[in-house]
């Protein structure tokens, strides 16, 4: 299996386990607070950007807003990281 199937298949799984769980009103926050401390050039513990990572998709899965949408795939990305091509 390459490594690009692995990173879609974990994506996938991590995606259906998180989409189980009921949204949080604060999932949003939290997701943009974990990317904007990154961004700053903060280390978070991989339970704090796991955490977040299960936020970004909560609030991803709960929002219909295409731009909220775009805003949480890139808050997302900026904490896991983005796909190799």
């Amino acid at each position: 299996m390459s490594f690009r199937n692995f990173v879609s298949m974990a994506i996938l799984g991590l995606s259906l386990a998180v989409l189980s769980a009921p949204a949080l009103a604060q999932d949003m926050q939290l997701c943009f607070a974990a990317a904007d401390r990154l961004k700053e050039g903060e280390t978070l513990a991989d339970t704090e950007k796991r955490t977040a990572h299960e936020a970004c998709l909560r609030a991803l899965s709960d929002t219909s807003s295409v731009v909220q949408k775009y805003q949480l795939q890139e808050a997302d990305f900026d904490i896991v990281g983005r796909p190799k091509q």
